[in-house]
This record gives structure tokens, sequence and C-alpha cells, in this order.
């Protein structure tokens, strides 16, 4: 049985939905396993706990994201090649290191934009797919983006970032909620995709760039 000229377009489009979905996970979990490696070279790791700390990185965020949505077992494993991807940007730090630790910190804050900007869109549209509605798909995007780096703030006995310092989750939410939104109101949703993205990129750097912060509250009554 023939498919229908409709059905040929859905599966076309279904394929680049998918295609592009694993282009922002790849990317996102080699820039964030680069980036888990540098921080665990500044920790003061040995090689394996360097490795240990990328995949940890790269991949903690989806990871918990699947479970919480039901995609079991989580595609990072299931999926070698996640895993071959976080391996090779551990790898490249161990190679190049003396190269990758003398990176200027704008250069690394703005990989750490870039990896949060990938991972947040591609959690969020993973979250749709599975029949999540738009409110809990925008937060498994803070998930996604941010659960790598709590885990590897917590392994190296930090205070998470995301729960401490600058504009973090916050531009995540708010890169998944421009693709959700426009998504909503019947806008392309690879074109949405690429605003969300740039959206939280955005955020992400110029909150960093002018030293935005969340309001602390202060204790009252305390020594």
């Amino acid at each position: 049985m023939e498919a229908s000229p409709g059905q040929e377009t859905v599966a076309r489009v279904d394929g680049r939905e998918v295609r592009l979905l694993l282009g922002f996970d790849f990317a996102g979990t080699f820039v964030f396993a680069v980036e888990g490696a540098i921080a665990a070279i500044a920790g003061g790791l040995d090689p394996l706990g360097i490795m240990v700390l990328s995949f940890t990185t790269a991949l903690g965020g989806g990871i918990l994201r699947d479970l919480l949505i039901g995609a079991i077992p989580p595609n990072a494993i299931r999926d070698q090649r996640y895993a071959l991807v976080a391996f090779a940007g551990g790898a490249t730090v161990l190679l190049l290191h003396r190269f990758v630790t003398s990176v200027p910190a704008a250069l690394l804050v703005t990989l750490d934009a870039a990896g949060l900007s990938l991972f947040a869109i591609a959690g969020a549209r993973k979250a749709l797919d599975f029949g999540l509605r738009p409110l809990m798909a925008i937060l498994m995007a803070a998930i996604t983006g941010a659960g790598g780096g709590t885990l590897r703030d917590l392994f190296l006995a930090h205070v998470p970032t995301v729960l401490r310092a600058d504009i973090y989750a916050l531009a995540a939410l708010t890169g998944a909620l421009v693709m959700v939104v426009g998504q909503r109101l019947g806008l392309p949703s690879r074109a949405m995709a690429f605003v969300g993205g740039a959206a939280c990129f955005a955020l992400r750097v110029i909150s960093v760039w002018r030293g935005w912060n969340l309001p602390h509250l202060m204790a009252v009554g305390m020594e």
C-alpha cells in the first residue's frame, strides 16, 4: 500500500525534527563534556575523574529528564553515541589541556551558554513529543540544561551554580518558553527552536556580562 502525499510530507517533517533534536543533543553533549572536563582539571581530579565528570556533566540532565518523562531506559544509556560524544569531549580536554585550561573566561561562558541553549531546546522538544503539557515541558528544559552542571558541582563539593549565582535556569526556562509559545501560535517548529535557543543564549551571556542575578533574600535576626 503506497503512502499518500500527505503522509509522505509528515514523514519528511518528522524525520527533520528527529535529526534536528539529535543534532542539538549531540552538540550540547560535547560542549558540556568539555566544560565538565575543564572543571575537573581545576578541581585537581585524575584522568579517570575527568572522564567521569565529563560524562556526568554532559548527560546527567538528559538522563534525569528521561526518567521523569518515562523515556526508559534513558536515551543517553540506550544509544552509545551519547557516551562516545561525551567521552570525546573529555578526551579532547585531556589531550589539549595546556591550551584548554588557558582559554579566556569569556569563551568558557560562551560555551556554557551554547550548551545550555542546546539542551534546553532539546529537553523541551522531547518532553512535548512525549505528550507533556507546555508548562511541564518548559520545566524539563531547565532540568535538562542545568541537571548535569548541578551534579558536576555536587561531585566537586560546590554549591550548585544554578542555586547561587547568575541567571542560569531562568535562561533555559525563557528559551523554552519562547519556543513553546511560538509553536502554540502556529509558527514553524524548527524556526522557533532556533529563536528559543538564541533567546536562552543571549540572556545567559548578557546576564554574566552585566552581572545580573536574581535577588537574594537576607536572613533576619541571624548573626
